[in-house]
């Protein structure tokens, strides 16, 4: 009689456990759904520096287009070099333009890494990427934003720059 009582015992305690995983699994199915539904809308575009030797007359330029003039959006400065880069920083003049306005222009010393530390960012091998938060900010038009980055540093050409760019993020 009492191994016919712990028999049920177990089985009716499997049976709560596999109520429990299941309920678990749908939960985590459930929130797996909804979070991944949520669309991060970002622009990103990067150009090439020719022969990795960036002149200080060669811009690289872009556009976006801004849509909600109610959301905030992340400005990011992503710039590539290889470990023969020879600065910890980069000064670049950056330049964005609202819907048909002209180029404002501001100077960026861009910390690319320490002598105690090493480089920031990301690496491959010889190849660094980082990208440093350039402003947060809302915009108070609709359209079309023009951006120009140049660098401003006194070696021209400037080599080891593989690529320039900027990264939009909206918030």
């Amino acid at each position: 009689m009492i191994f016919k009582n712990t028999t049920i015992f177990f089985r009716v305690k499997n049976k709560v456990l596999q109520m429990h995983c299941a309920s678990c699994l749908l939960v985590f199915a459930y929130c797996l759904l909804f979070s991944s539904c949520t669309q991060l809308e970002t622009f990103e575009k990067n150009t090439s520096i020719p022969n990795y030797q960036w002149n200080s007359n060669f811009k690289t330029e872009g556009s976006f287009l801004v849509k909600d003039t109610a959301a905030t959006y992340k400005a990011y400065i992503v710039l590539r070099h290889t470990d023969a880069y020879k600065y910890n920083n980069i000064w670049l003049n950056i330049g964005i333009a609202e819907p048909g306005d002209s180029l404002y222009f501001r100077k960026v010393d861009m910390q690319l890494g320490t002598d105690a530390a090493g480089w920031a960012g990301s690496g491959m091998n010889d190849i660094w990427e980082i990208r440093q938060l350039l402003m947060i900010k809302r915009f108070t038009k609709t359209g079309t934003y023009k951006f120009a980055i140049s660098q401003i540093m006194r070696d021209d050409p400037l080599p080891a720059v593989m690529s320039a760019g900027m990264r939009l993020e909206k918030q």
